[in-house]
């Protein structure tokens, strides 16, 4: 009898991923390259002809991608191209100026990319990368065979099963301590290791586990390099789970097509990814002010009137104000029109709300409820995705708590111009953006109207869905910026991303910090979670802790299944509207790191190995993150206000006592509920504007100083660029200011040896 797990909770889901075949007991159909010959060669890439342990021919191609980018393909024809192409590009490779192919009879073939080179042995087959200097990097796994001869790992190869190829494959070698992280928005440990990504979009079900909203193919090493694989299908590592020294990748695809992507620093890599997919788009800058959500509650016009106005007469700064589900009928969503009992006029709403300062989200998703009228328009014009027998695919994509649903079919021009017709006249009446939720529920058996499976949809359809929410957005109000739940490949160019789901609990706050930092280090700088957790109703201590944690991350909405607006929590309103009111405070360093991320692909919220990459503590330590660069957010994960926190190198400041602490070492940390642990980068100058009710652009900052120094710095707003250099001289820290801003003050945190006194010189520009 076949071995069977222990039974344990699990729900199923209309969009599970198809399981690949499994060869039977004593079939073939693992193959490997063992030798391969060349074909062809050009300034910076070589062609090959291969062959397998199984006797097949397959074709390799080697080639620079772009300065320190190499790629690889392996296919059975050399025009294979993913299957996610029918819908999407994922990729868009590069070119090298300096990048040529090296082939020298009897000797290794070089394929030369600036900072990054690739060796190829012929016979045996193997490839290997290095630095510039020779220097090893990674290189495929030699094959872990038994003592009967057998392969333990995946070979660089194909296999079949059934008589049909089902899969490439490849394995790297990896160093012992050597650690990995990206994938995506994984809310499991940020070091990967162990641990098994599947990509595929799932619904995450309580956002505490690898089970992920948002996949990318992209991993970055602590070794100095970076892995992406092109495919928008199921693909799986298994990072060193099967044995602890290979990374394994399986490839449901019509060809294996990965990019190696030089270092040295998570910095590097990312700015190499963003090369080959797209830079990331820096929201408007009111979208950094706060967000606070209905809830998941029954709403109106009156209560949102009643929710703004309140808002505004208790002083909490708030830039948006998000309307959930409820805007349009029960049971009809998500067909885009106002619930005309609820909401009767939506535009005079619209524009008081506006008079008052805030911008409104509106919630929706790509599914049209079988209930809502806009079900038969739709699909009796065939816009759903259908059922393989032509039947339009009607999916219980909300586990069985709402009506099933049709899911809009979005690779139909048709279609998609339809969806936006309703969503450019939300807009036009004054709506500024979508909160694009769900899109991880295509079946994989639901068929496209471009011929597309399921299977091969499943993954890319959501980068399908937020580009036509962003494109009409865009057009009326000239920013693409969507609220977006599920993500992939590329999917940086969606300019707002949050973590979906989370229980209401300390331990679910622990995994929301892990999944953006996974998600930034896979090239997603601009990302939020629902502070105070969405499922249940947070303790006044946890709303405080989660608000603070919301307050210093790259977005901040207040949202959950239950009420998250301050005043329900009357014992701890001034402490989480003071968080609130630090985050404004702050807004020009936030808005400058924000800047910095959009131009570089770096993170605001880093995980400490971005700054600290030759530190093996930096890559464990996922509870914590740098915030820009000079600000290290511990939030506070226990209800006794007590944790340990991790200070990479160099001299940290207590934010709120002006203690130093001398890295690299963990401290114990204890606050009340009126802090957090927050640290500043000794010597740092960070800008500070008095907070408004509404993000603003001043001409007119503070810098708090945090010890001696010189320094210098940039600091970006929406009226330029301002440069400031501070150097001490004795006594005193001179401050040179260039640019739009005025610098009004510096102000001397509590530092053991600062300056006393400054003298600002404003330059004329």
């Amino acid at each position: 009898m076949p071995y069977r797990p222990p039974l344990v909770a699990h729900e199923y889901f209309v969009a599970d991923p198809p399981e690949l075949p499994v060869r039977a007991r004593g079939e073939g159909g693992l193959s490997a390259l063992t030798a391969a010959e060349l074909v062809a060669a050009d300034g910076a890439a070589v062609m090959l002809k291969a062959v397998t342990t199984a006797e097949e021919t397959l074709v390799v191609q080697v080639g620079a991608a772009g300065e320190g980018v190499i790629r690889v393909r392996l296919s059975a024809d050399a025009d294979a191209r993913p299957r996610s192409e029918r819908a999407i590009a994922l990729v868009t490779p590069g070119s090298y100026a300096g990048a040529r192919a090296e082939v020298t009879p009897g000797e290794p073939i070089v394929i030369d990319a600036g900072s990054l080179r690739a060796e190829i042995t012929l016979t045996p087959w193997h490839l290997r990368f290095t630095d510039a200097t020779g220097a090893p990097l990674v290189e495929q796994d030699r094959g872990h065979v038994d003592i009967s001869g057998r392969l333990r790992t995946l070979p660089f190869g194909r296999s079949s099963a059934g008589g049909a190829h089902v899969a490439f494959h490849e394995s790297f070698a990896a160093a012992p301590d050597e650690a990995f992280a990206g994938f995506g928005e994984s809310f499991a440990p940020l070091d990967k290791r162990g641990q098994r990504p599947l990509m595929w979009n799932f619904d995450a079900f309580g956002a505490e586990s690898q089970r992920a909203y948002k996949n990318i193919p992209l991993y970055v090493s602590s070794r100095g390099y970076g892995v992406l694989v092109d495919s928008g299908g199921p693909t799986e590592f298994d990072v060193c789970q099967s044995t602890h020294s290979a990374v394994q990748i399986v490839v449901p695809d019509d060809v294996l097509d990965y990019y190696v992507l030089a270092g040295p620093t998570p910095v590097e890599v990312l700015e190499r990814y963003d090369g080959l997919t797209g830079r990331p788009a820096l929201p408007p800058k009111w979208a950094f002010g706060t967000w606070i959500s209905s809830g998941f509650c029954v709403d109106s016009q009156e209560r949102v009137l009643a929710r703004a106005r309140a808002i505004r007469e208790r002083g909490i700064p708030c830039d948006v104000l998000h309307l959930d589900t409820y805007w349009q009928t029960d049971g009809h969503w998500s067909d885009l029109r106002w619930d005309p009992v609820t909401f009767p006029e939506p535009e005079a709403m619209l524009a008081e709300l506006d008079a008052m300062g805030f911008k409104v989200c509106l919630w929706m998703n790509p599914y049209i409820s079988r209930l809502s009228p806009a079900f038969q328009e739709a699909a009796d014009a065939g816009y759903f995705l259908k059922k393989p027998d032509g039947e339009p695919y009607v999916a219980d994509t909300w586990h069985g708590s709402y009506p099933a649903c049709g899911i809009l079919d979005l690779t139909d021009p048709d279609a998609v111009r339809w969806f936006q017709e309703r969503l450019r006249a939300l807009l036009r009446q004054g709506v500024q953006a979508f909160k694009t939720d769900f899109a991880e529920g295509v079946p994989h058996d639901a068929v496209a109207a471009n011929g597309m499976t399921g299977t091969d949809l499943h993954n890319v359809y959501t980068l399908l869905f937020n580009d036509a929410v962003a494109e009409v957005t865009r057009e009326v109000h000239g920013h693409g910026l969507v609220w977006a739940r599920s993500s992939f490949l590329g999917g940086q160019r969606h300019s707002a991303q949050w973590s979906g789901d989370t229980y209401t609990s300390y331990a679910a706050m622990g995994s929301t910090i892990r999944g953006g930092l996974a998600h930034g280090l896979s090239g997603v700088p601009y990302w939020s979670h629902d502070a105070g957790g969405f499922t249940g109703r947070p303790s006044d201590d946890l709303f405080v802790r989660w608000t603070q944690f919301g307050a210093l991350s790259p977005l901040v909405r207040l949202h959950g299944t239950t009420s998250r607006e301050p005043w329900e929590f009357p014992a701890v309103e001034e402490h989480a509207v003071a968080a609130l009111r630090l985050r404004y405070r702050l807004m020009p360093y936030i808005y400058s790191a924000a800047v910095d991320a959009a131009r570089t692909g770096a993170p605001m919220m880093r995980a400490l190995c971005v700054d600290h990459p030759g530190d093996p503590v930096a890559w464990q330590a996922d509870l914590q993150y740098l915030f820009g660069h000079d600000l290290l957010v511990a939030p506070m994960i226990s209800p006794d206000g007590v944790r340990e926190v991790y200070l990479p190198e160099g001299r940290w400041v207590d934010w709120w006592t002006g203690e130093v602490h001398v890295g690299p070492r963990y401290v114990r940390v204890a606050k009340p509920l009126a802090e957090l642990p927050l640290f500043v980068r000794h010597g740092a100058l960070i800008p500070v504007a008095e907070p408004g009710a509404t993000v603003s652009t001043p001409g007119e900052l503070t810098l708090v100083a945090f010890g001696s120094g010189d320094r210098r710095m940039r600091i970006h707003d929406t009226d330029g660029e301002t440069a400031v250099t501070a150097v001490r001289d004795g006594d005193t820290l001179r401050v040179t200011v260039s640019g739009p801003k005025r610098v009004a003050a510096v102000e001397f945190a509590p530092v053991p040896g600062a300056p006393g006194r400054a003298v600002i010189t404003q330059e004329e520009t």
